[in-house]
């Protein structure tokens, strides 16, 4: 087994389940794709079964590209690994294939720091970049397209 050649990483990890797989293995090779049901309309989040059907998921490849329908600026983060952080952009993201998600909205990526609040306004455009918080995970972050 090889050692990590990223530095640790202390702030909260998602909850990989099985139904996600999928997904994230499609993140951790940069690639963003979005859950469909049977007629190829996306929705979000990456489950098992379509919503309403119960059908096995397809999935489509996402351009990543989005506009911000609404942001909260969190001056304060949820555990200890968060204390000295500037303030997070947390953004709900309309994507260009419809569906709405969640993500952090970010400066760049060079280091993937915090945006200035002054910066973000409801409606702008926004695309995804994909930070590799660790070896085996890739988080989807936005910034300004």
């Amino acid at each position: 087994m090889s050692e990590s050649t990223k530095p640790a990483y202390t702030k909260a990890l998602p909850d990989m389940r099985p139904e996600g797989d999928h997904w994230w293995k499609a993140m951790h090779d940069h690639t963003f794709l979005l859950p469909t049901d049977a007629q190829g309309k996306p929705f979000w989040y990456p489950r098992a079964l379509v919503p309403g059907t119960l059908e096995p998921v397809q999935w489509v490849e996402a351009t990543g590209n989005g506009t911000v329908y609404t942001y909260s600026i969190h001056y304060f983060g949820p555990s200890k690994a968060y204390k000295g952080d500037p303030p997070h952009t947390v953004v709900l993201i309309d994507l260009e294939e419809g569906p709405r998600m969640m993500s952090l909205l970010v400066k760049d990526e060079e280091g993937y720091p915090s945006i200035d609040p002054d910066d973000v306004s409801i409606g702008m455009k926004v695309r995804l970049v994909f930070h590799d918080v660790t070896d085996e995970i890739t988080l989807p972050k936005f910034v300004a397209a």
